[in-house]
């Protein structure tokens, strides 16, 4: 492959069991011919199968948009529910590699797909030609199932750079990060409460708690991209595991109470953001409509685990409990005022 650039690939889904399979069945496509594939493409066209939903895809398609092709050029998003897909394939084969329907209907897919399209963008023949020599394809080919390996991998770094899907307000931001950081280390909690617990009561508490967890912190991550993330997320990562695994050692009581602790300190940082978009202007209000909603299900999921927690802590807590939990709501404040600095 030549270094001075190395396509991602277009194609959508890789893992590393699928390219062979994926592999062998676009081998046989090759050898037949597909009347169309989109009932918008221009005849003539050379059309491109892509994956918009993977940002490294979306990223190498807009540069191929950008050019002047020697031919009609047609891209067709096949991660969409509402493409039409080429007759005779199916959208997980499509998304497995990268396709190019040629202009007489014939699919060609992985490294022949990419020199299929390389020969009729300028700037590009050269390497056209290049994939044209004896024995050159072939080496392609193995090096885009390589890139097929790694390039879930790839997608997650890209995606860590994409803006995020909703108006987040620059006022808020900090307070996300550390947001960012909170939910990372609520999921650590959960994992060090079933690294230490072995009440089955205990344990399916926290595996429910963590899947809601896990969640929460999907959601937040998309908000921010990866530089405005916090640079701590390790110690986050270890202070959240202490957190959990500490008060499992002492037993289910001291769990939850902990997680009722550390829960009451949540349902207050998210109330006080929530607050935040309440005051903005009304045009800002609105715009940030959908970040206030996702800010409040994650409260009412966070306050309806410290409900549980609660209920199932009960009686009252001894003094070395009561100092525990104190201490866990003091050490989250601190967490977060660390947080949305770094």
């Amino acid at each position: 492959m030549p270094t001075t650039h190395v396509p991602a690939p277009a194609g959508g889904v890789a893992d590393a069991t699928a390219a062979p399979t994926a592999s062998a069945t676009n081998d046989a496509m090759d050898a037949t011919a597909a009347t169309s594939a989109t009932a918008t493409c221009p005849d003539g066209a050379l059309t491109v199968l892509f994956d918009g939903a993977c940002p490294l895809c979306r990223r190498e398609i807009a540069l191929y948009q950008g050019l002047t092709a020697r031919q009609p050029l047609a891209f067709v998003d096949v991660s969409s529910a509402t493409a039409d897909l080429p007759p005779g394939t199916d959208r997980a084969t499509l998304l497995a590699r990268f396709h190019v329907r040629r202009a007489d209907g014939s699919l060609v897919s992985g490294a022949r797909g990419f020199a299929a399209l390389w020969a009729v963008l300028p700037g590009w023949r050269w390497l056209a030609r290049i994939a044209a020599l004896p024995g050159v394809t072939p080496l392609l080919e193995v090096l885009y199932r390589v890139f097929l390996r790694l390039r879930p991998a790839l997608q997650r770094v890209a995606a860590s750079f994409e803006p995020p899907a909703m108006a987040v307000p620059a006022s808020l931001r900090a307070d996300l990060r550390s947001d960012h950081a909170g939910e990372t280390g609520a999921v650590w909690i959960y994992r060090g409460v079933l690294a230490v617990a072995r009440d089955p009561a205990v344990r399916d508490f926290a595996r429910r708690h963590l899947a809601t967890e896990q969640e929460h912190l999907r959601l937040v991550t998309a908000l921010l991209p990866w530089p405005q993330r916090s640079r701590l997320l390790v110690p986050w990562r270890v202070a959240g595991f202490l957190t959990g695994a500490l008060p499992a050692l002492a037993g289910p009581r001291a769990v939850f109470a902990t997680i009722a602790a550390v829960e009451t300190f949540v349902d207050r940082h998210y109330q006080q953001q929530i607050d935040q978009l309440d005051a903005l202007p009304p045009a800002r209000r609105s715009a940030s409509a959908p970040l206030r909603a996702l800010l409040a299900q994650c409260q009412a999921d966070e306050c309806a685990h410290r409900d549980e927690a609660a209920a199932l802590a009960a009686p009252r807590a001894g003094p070395l409990l009561r100092a525990w939990c104190a201490a866990v709501g003091r050490g989250s404040a601190v967490a977060v005022a660390v947080a949305r600095r770094l």
